[in-house]
């Protein structure tokens, strides 16, 4: 016997029509041209907050990931580019942190407004493809991939693609659409920005260049003035780029070369296994939320059909089929290339390229979108964020109490970074200029000290432009080496070819929290005075 069926007749009449009022409500907001943008806004805004919150209790316990502090250490010089990547992340982070303090807190914010911008940014090109009832559907089920939450916690080059990489595809759409200049030099913009993100975005611009030449239209798209002014505009606003490129001697080509080029076959292959299971298991819980929530009759035993036959006028199918062609492109070119150039393909790259996977879903003309679905999948995001906020603390006390520790972001670096502050002030009377160490420890120590030293990473032939050899001999620095790390030899060795005029000392590092101990860490200092 159903729920409903024994609660008494005034109950039902309530209670189920008060969940049918909401659900219409939230669909009249979702449809309403004039109150659409702020809704989705205010969701995007909501779900930063409440993941700003449950990200900080969540990390409470560890140091920030470098790939944080790395890109604020680039936002501290506004370069053309830094060694291994293009400039826009570390403007970007430059920016924050002149407008927010240099704290976890705010790192964490960061990340999270930059993947609420992303929200809005996917709600925009949705609307390109489907009725506003199915692109707020698209952006909560965004909101539930976990790329927009608890994995999001780094901002990094590839956190910022989830901003970039919807632009231009935006912008492509909108071109495709209008075929005007003016389109056009919103594309070339839109692409040079995504560029400036990270080179990887390149997967992304020949998807669009394949859709544009594979779709039906294509012939109507190529004879205007669109993909040609696009592609002057993007040249010229990439021309500085280009010109550091050069002037650096391509370093971030040779950065990449020799990082990621493969000789073993068996690892190439598990490698481009792992990528391709890692960013379906990602997949899997907002698609399966979403079908969930086609389907929930509240109060129904019966779930909703969620699938019917004939004409959708819900879905404009020219635009539809360019964004299911790059989004096959992008799932399955860097997989397959990873196999046949020899790459080695990290699992994080996935992050930015499946997007959109949720629009690519509903934009299937059978699927069929209720009013009550976007109640039924918004319920699901509440819940789920407001049950995590709640158990964050535990989980935490419980990952300590269980003494999962290991990794660098456990390692009490920024004590380290507090406590070599000291040291030089005691020894000089003057700011720490400069930080001799490799990414994952001379990054966080750049963020942590209050005297922000430039990072010096030794041996680095992709250097960042942030200081150089010769700038630390002059001004002086500290090198740090990790005792026990696999790369201590290696840096010893550096260190006493650039550090042997300078003072050594050991210093051990621990953080407590919640009472309980993190792991005890010793580091090797070298204090480098300033030449005299």
């Amino acid at each position: 016997m159903s729920t409903a069926s024994i609660l008494p007749t005034a109950t039902r009449g309530k209670r189920i029509p008060t969940i049918r009022r909401l659900g219409a409500w939230l669909a009249s907001r979702a449809t309403d041209p004039k109150n659409g943008l702020w809704l989705v806004t205010g969701f995007a805004a909501v779900h930063a907050v409440l993941w700003t919150l449950i990200l900080v209790n969540l990390k409470a316990g560890q140091d920030v990931h470098m790939d944080v502090a790395e890109a604020y250490a680039w936002g501290q010089k506004f370069l053309l580019g830094y060694g291994k990547h293009p400039p826009l992340s570390g403007w970007v982070a430059g920016v924050w942190f002149m407008l927010f303090p240099v704290t976890d807190w705010a790192s964490y914010a960061l990340a999270m407004a930059t993947l609420g911008c992303g929200l809005v940014i996917c709600w925009l090109l949705a609307l390109r493809v489907v009725d506003r009832r199915r692109a707020f559907l698209v952006v909560v089920m965004l909101a539930l991939y976990p790329i927009f939450n608890f994995k999001g916690f780094k901002y990094n080059p590839d956190l910022l693609q989830l901003v970039t990489l919807p632009l231009v595809v935006l912008a492509y759409l909108d071109a495709f659409e209008k075929r005007s200049i003016k389109s056009g030099v919103w594309l070339g913009l839109a692409g040079a920005l995504a560029l400036m993100t990270k080179y990887w975005v390149l997967t992304m611009i020949g998807a669009i260049g394949l859709a544009a030449l594979i779709h039906p239209h294509r012939l109507q798209f190529l004879r205007s003035p669109a993909p040609w002014v696009a592609i002057a505009t993007f040249m010229v606003a990439m021309l500085p780029h280009f010109m550091w490129l050069k002037q650096v001697d391509f370093v971030p080509l040779t950065y990449a070369g020799d990082t990621y080029s493969l000789t073993d076959r068996a690892q190439i292959d598990d490698l481009a296994l792992g990528y391709v299971l890692h960013n379906l298991a990602l997949l899997a819980l907002p698609v399966v939320l979403g079908a969930i929530a086609l389907g929930w009759r509240p109060f129904r035993l019966t779930p909703f059909p969620a699938l019917a036959r004939g004409a959708n006028a819900s879905v404009n199918m020219s635009q539809a089929l360019n964004v299911w062609i790059i989004q096959a492109v992008v799932a399955i070119g860097p997989p397959l290339g990873a196999l046949i150039l020899h790459v080695y393909i990290k699992t994080d790259w996935g992050i930015p390229l499946f997007f959109l996977m949720p629009l690519a879903l509903i934009a299937i003309p059978a699927v069929r979108v209720r009013k009550i679905a976007l109640l039924n999948l918004t319920g699901i995001w509440l819940v789920i964020s407001l049950v995590v906020l709640a158990v964050s603390p535990r989980i935490v006390a419980h990952e300590m109490g269980e003494k999962r520790t290991a990794g660098a972001t456990y390692r009490a670096r920024s004590e380290l970074a507090r406590g070599l502050t000291e040291a030089w002030h005691t020894r000089f009377y003057s700011r720490w200029p400069v930080v001799a160490a490799y990414t994952d420890t001379g990054q966080p120590v750049t963020f942590y000290s209050p005297d922000h030293p430039a990072p010096l990473t030794p041996d680095e032939p992709w250097s960042s432009g942030l200081t150089s050899l010769d700038d630390a001999k002059q001004s002086g620095f500290i090198g740090i080496c990790e005792v026990g790390d696999w790369k201590l030899e290696k840096c010893e060795a550096w260190m006493k070819a650039h550090a042997a005029n300078g003072e050594r000392m050991v210093m051990t590092t621990r953080r407590y929290f919640l009472g309980m101990p993190g792991p005890a860490t010793a580091w090797n200092i070298f204090i480098v005075p300033p030449a005299k």
